[in-house]
């Protein structure tokens, strides 16, 4: 794409609209001299990545355009097509469980079930062999019943081929990611739970879990890049300064066929 297409085709959209450039800047909270550079096409001004493709993103849902291809439109102008994410670090990477664990669960478990099925035919010996013996020596006691409690053991012992299933752990329902253009200091609450505090160095990229809702907090809103669930999300607060925003399922919106991201 020859340079200034972008730019034009964004102004003259922007202005048919008759969207004034400070009308964009507040409505969308990204700063005026990133906007006027994406007029400008003036790539220099601009951060890169995930974070100039979320401001065309915000502009074209703003101006009612289609963001896919006004995505690749940008892509092509700007000549960043290879958009690829950064692979988790391996601090980041949730560590799996060790393979003898499984293992010893289930040794715990054929050990626990074969103690039911001794203890259900000692009981039922010993029985047996009491009331042998007041048989044979003519006693009118009655013999005390043991034989509950030896069919309850056994009857333990009954489905011991079948073993339990354990649940597998439900999914949280929110997953947010959070990647800064400089270093800035961040707080995040999963679920009210604190699970970040503190300064995020530029270019880094931290990924959390909730079940119901993140409480994210910048002190530099333009530096930040929050990603719900793969959806980018609105800035913060005004550029520059310090912002905080609520993020739930309610803030999903229905991605198209796709689900492109960006």
């Amino acid at each position: 794409m020859a340079k200034g297409i972008f730019g034009e085709r964004l102004k003259r959209e922007r202005e048919l609209r008759e969207v004034s450039i400070e009308e964009l800047t507040k409505a969308t909270r990204i700063s005026q001299r990133f906007l006027e550079a994406l007029e400008n096409e003036d790539w220099a001004k601009l951060p890169g990545g995930v974070f100039g493709r979320a401001f065309v993103r915000t502009i074209g849902r703003y101006l009612g355009l289609g963001e896919e291809a006004l995505l690749a439109e940008y892509d092509l102008a700007r000549g960043d097509t290879a958009q690829t994410a950064r692979p988790l670090r391996p601090e980041e990477r949730i560590p799996s469980p060790p393979k003898w664990v499984p293992v010893a669960a289930l040794l715990a478990l054929l050990a626990v079930l074969a103690g039911l099925v001794y203890a259900g035919r000692y009981a039922w010996h010993r029985y047996a062999a009491r009331h042998a013996s007041q048989q044979s020596s003519g006693s009118d006691g009655k013999p005390e019943s043991l034989a509950p409690v030896a069919a309850l053991a056994l009857g333990s012992s009954a489905g011991s081929n079948t073993l339990p299933t354990l649940d597998a752990p439900t999914r949280p329902a929110l997953q947010l990611s959070l990647s800064t253009s400089a270093a800035a200091r961040n707080r995040i609450l999963s679920d009210n739970m604190l699970v970040l505090d503190a300064e995020v160095p530029a270019g880094d990229t931290r990924h959390f879990t909730a079940n119901h809702q993140f409480e994210a907090t910048a002190a530099d809103s333009s530096a930040v890049l929050l990603e719900l669930n793969g959806q980018a999300m609105p800035p913060l607060g005004a550029p520059g300064a310090s912002g905080t925003i609520l993020l739930s399922q309610k803030d999903l919106r229905q991605a198209p066929s796709g689900n492109s991201q960006p």
